[in-house]
């Protein structure tokens, strides 16, 4: 995939991939498969679906790093998720301060909760109403626009 990766990096279109390892990791899953591709495209802007679950303080590393890469919210902070792969609470501040790169993901219709859980879930981290706006609307309104 190198010419595929490069030539999207170049053409700045944003990629949605599942590269965190759970529910079963593979050869091309985790966060070193995706650190070798982001070492080689820097600029690839990449959307980590699931927050790279279960990996996610490493998937952070990865956004904190690489200016381009964003974590979508699909399933995370989710009862369902929290139970099979609870977000590392320590990790709350660096959610924060990568506000400006964090996706609401929902992946409806299917999904094992109510739709509205996702932004439950959301809310009850108590970052506050700009980091959720940001979160729900602003950060993909300006990643999308052309």
């Amino acid at each position: 995939l190198r010419p595929v990766w490069a030539l999207l990096a170049e053409a700045g279109v944003p990629v949605v991939i599942h590269c965190g390892s759970g529910p079963a990791p593979g050869k091309h899953t985790g966060p070193e498969p995706i650190a070798r591709v982001l070492e080689r495209h820097p600029r690839l802007r990449l959307i980590v679906a699931h927050m790279g679950m279960p990996e996610y303080e490493d998937f952070l590393d990865l956004a904190e790093q690489y200016e381009e890469v964003r974590l979508d919210t699909t399933m995370t902070f989710t009862d369902f998720a929290e139970e099979l792969s609870p977000f590392p609470r320590r990790a709350l501040p660096r959610l924060a301060a990568l506000g400006d790169r964090i996706l609401l993901g929902t992946d409806f219709p299917s999904i094992p909760y109510r739709y509205l859980h996702q932004l439950h879930a959301l809310e009850r981290l108590d970052l506050g109403d700009e980091w959720l706006r940001a979160v729900c609307h602003d950060n993909a309104a300006r990643l999308f626009t052309v």
